[in-house]
This record gives C-alpha cells, sequence and structure tokens, in this order.
C-alpha cells in the first residue's frame, strides 16, 4: 500500500551505483529513511525529485521503523530562491540541521511545521538572519530551557526591565543590575517578540542592524551556554556571513 506523506529531504547517501536512501524530515512520522531505486541514473525521473531540501508529498511503500521504498514525489515548493543564494544554502544548511537535532530530542510535530514556515519566509525574500533567530527562540522550550520574557528573572518584578542577559537567562530590572552588558531596549522589546511571533503572519521585517546584531548575539551566546548543541552547520553560518560582510 502506498502511503502519500509530506516532508523535507534534509540529507542522501549513495546506494550502490544507480540507487540512493533519502532521509526526509516529514510531519507525520518524524524523520524517517527511504530507498530511492536507480535515483542516480541519469533517465531516472527520480533524480531530480530526490535532491536534498526538496520539499514535497513523498509517495512511499511505508514500513515504519524501517527503510522505506518511495514510488514517486510531488514537489509542494522547490525553494528556488534559496537553492540560487550560498549564504542562503548557508542558513538552509543549520536551520536544517538544528530543527532536525531539536526533533530527535523532543519529537513533537510543531518543531516541522515552525522549521517549514521558516523556510517558505526566507524564501520569499525576508531577512533570513531575523527569521533564523525567531525560529532559534521558538525551539528553545522544546529543549527544556525557555526564556522567562515576562518579569525579571532575579527577583520577579514586571516593571522597570533594563537589559536582557544570556548569562543569567532573562530580564534584568533596575533594581537587580549589576555589571550586564546593556542592551538597546528595543533589543529587549524585539526579543519577546521574536519568542511569542506567529512566523506565518509575518510579511515584512525591517529592524536596525545594530538590533538585529544585539539580538543575534545574545542567542548564540545562550546557545551555547545552555543547548549543549554544537552543530557545523552553524560554524560554516558563521564563516559564510564573514565573508559576506
Amino acid at each position: 500500500m502506498i502511503t502519500k506523506i509530506e516532508g523535507i529531504i534534509i540529507n542522501e547517501t549513495p546506494y550502490g551505483d544507480t540507487s540512493k536512501i533519502i532521509n526526509v524530515f516529514t510531519k507525520e512520522y518524524g524523520i524517517i529513511g527511504i530507498m530511492c531505486k536507480g535515483a542516480k541514473s541519469l533517465k531516472s525521473r527520480l533524480r531530480a525529485l530526490t535532491l536534498k531540501f526538496t520539499y514535497g508529498f513523498f509517495y512511499v511503500y511505508f514500513k515504519e521503523n524501517k527503510l522505506s521504498l518511495l514510488k514517486d514525489v510531488d514537489i509542494i515548493d522547490e525553494f528556488l530562491n534559496i537553492k540560487n543564494d550560498i549564504l542562503l544554502i548557508g542558513y538552509i544548511n543549520y536551520l536544517t540541521e538544528l530543527s532536525s537535532q531539536v526533533y530527535k530530542q523532543a519529537p513533537e510535530k510543531e518543531i516541522y511545521d515552525l522549521f517549514i514556515s521558516v523556510l517558505k519566509k526566507i524564501n520569499s525574500g525576508i531577512n533570513p538572519l531575523i527569521l533564523t533567530n525567531i525560529l532559534e527562540l521558538k525551539l528553545l522550550p522544546f529543549l527544556g530551557i525557555g526564556l522567562e520574557l515576562n518579569s525579571c528573572i532575579k527577583c520577579g518584578s514586571k516593571t522597570n526591565i533594563l537589559t536582557i542577559d544570556a548569562d543569567i537567562g532573562g530580564y534584568i530590572c533596575k533594581k537587580c543590575y549589576l555589571n550586564e552588558i546593556l542592551v538597546n531596549p528595543k533589543t529587549v522589546k524585539l526579543i519577546r517578540m521574536y519568542y511569542y511571533v506567529d512566523i506565518n503572519s509575518i510579511s515584512e521585517v525591517k529592524i536596525n542592524d545594530n538590533v538585529a546584531s544585539e539580538i543575534n548575539f545574545f542567542i548564540n551566546r545562550y546557545y551555547e551556554r545552555y543547548t549543549g548543541l554544537y552543530l557545523n552547520s552553524k560554524k560554516f553560518l558563521n564563516d559564510l556571513l564573514k565573508i559576506s560582510e
């Protein structure tokens, strides 16, 4: 029996001379392995349909917890704008590795939905750094390290919030402030907005470069301190960003 499964190819591995195995991040079944017989052959129509980051409906002879067999693919979105930009490829590589690693720790369907929503928005031309930071923040609760963004992390006060600190893990009010880094007031507000915004509602985002940099610094520091995730794709992306500056 053939099963129709929505998903995106996150990696591919050669198998023999003409076939390959693809790992597909799916909405319903998590990350599954699929055998693609003959897909490396120049004459195979599956050749172009089984490339990394192909997003579509996969028609497979599905075997739970085993290698499934691919019959056909219907493309939903080719993400051509992303695939034609080396920097955006760097972003999608990182977001793919991040989302799949978080899913392995907390197999929730919402992770897939957040991931796909961000890819669609990046492909539409919205600032990839901002969208990456939004996804990074939204994935934190699945790792059990969500942020406290309603009150001071030290005393619980909801007023006179002065800054936000990655080492402490949240807001700091004027009374509790010691020598933490002071950030732009917009940075404090926007991190909270990033954390709660509906990704699908985003149509355009314009943020001062300095504020965007402060937000990215905070998130990078928080991830380094609390997540235990060390992803090669993140280092590659950071190297690309340095080159593009």
